[in-house]
């Protein structure tokens, strides 16, 4: 299949229509009003520009100096802030990906750990998905990084059914999961279109790994991949990579950001998902039967 560069312009009722995704760049810091106040305006940009939905990073909400204040800061699902995107939905008319809210669950109480939680709003203001990730970076790349998400985060027990929206049936994941094919293919495997990761990489890992890990999810799972990502100084302590993204189903980056706050558009062609799939078609090609089988 051709790349969507290299396509003839469609003639009259040639293909369905396409829907226009957002993909939002922010750099988050501790300071929750102005984090909102900065995804505010790009959320109305991005409606006012015809986006049928608009994605944004982990930590949209906030990105805490340590994990003291990352704790103090979290609120539940029916909290203010997200009340406050329930409202912004519904003035906007868009869907919403909140990806990386931190959310105070209903064990708070008693484990006084939280979720980092993918929230989905419609343009009604609804919750119509919650995916609480499933996996915690905990890692250390000596001299130059050290995370343990662990310390202070649960994880979550279940992968969430791809969601019917304008755009196709989205699949939910959160930044660390990327590196987790098995989940990818379990979302294609139940019926996703797009798959989207929500994410703040580090300057280190986004450099090395963000680009051609995504692109590879697309190729593999022959999925649209939507990536909305922190960027620069979230504080004095942190910088993150950026580079939000758009792949295509052939593995074709069709739209990213480069430095500093912004957003980028992509439109989501399902006939062409569907002619990358009958032409390679690798869904079906999977040997389930022998998975998991070597050494048993």
């Amino acid at each position: 299949p051709r790349s969507p560069a290299s396509r003839s312009p469609p003639g009259p009722m040639a293909r369905p229509p396409r829907a226009l995704v957002a993909v939002a760049q922010v750099t988050s810091t501790p300071d929750k009003e102005r984090n909102f106040a900065g995804c505010a305006a790009l959320v109305r940009e991005a409606a006012g520009r015809g986006a049928a939905i608009v994605f944004l990073p982990e930590g949209f909400d906030f990105i805490g100096t340590n994990m003291a204040q990352t704790l103090g800061l979290a609120e539940p699902l029916d909290g203010d802030i997200m009340g406050r995107y329930a409202n912004l939905a519904r003035e906007c008319g868009v869907w919403l990906s909140l990806g990386g809210f931190h959310e105070r669950g209903g064990d708070w109480a008693t484990t006084q750990r939280i979720y980092n939680c993918h929230a989905l709003l419609d343009p009604a203001g609804d919750l119509v998905a919650a995916y609480r990730k499933t996996h915690l970076c905990d890692v250390e790349l000596e001299g130059r990084v050290t995370m343990k998400e662990s310390g202070f985060t649960n994880p979550g027990t279940e992968i969430v059914p791809p969601v019917s929206t304008p755009a196709g049936k989205l699949g939910l994941a959160i930044c660390y999961d990327l590196r987790f094919p098995e989940l990818s293919l379990a979302l294609r495997r139940a019926g996703a279109d797009i798959l989207t990761y929500p994410s703040a990489f580090t300057f280190p890992t986004g450099a090395a790994h963000w680009e051609v890990l995504l692109r590879a999810r697309a190729i593999e799972t022959q999925c649209y991949v939507v990536a909305a990502a922190q960027t620069g100084q979230n504080h004095e302590r942190r910088v993150s990579y950026g580079h939000s993204l758009v792949a295509d189903p052939w593995g074709t980056v069709v739209a990213q950001c480069g430095d500093g706050p912004g957003l980028c558009y992509a439109d989501i062609d399902l006939e062409y998902l569907r002619g990358v799939r009958r032409q390679i078609p690798v869904h079906e090609h999977r040997r389930h039967d022998l998975y998991g089988t070597v050494g048993l």
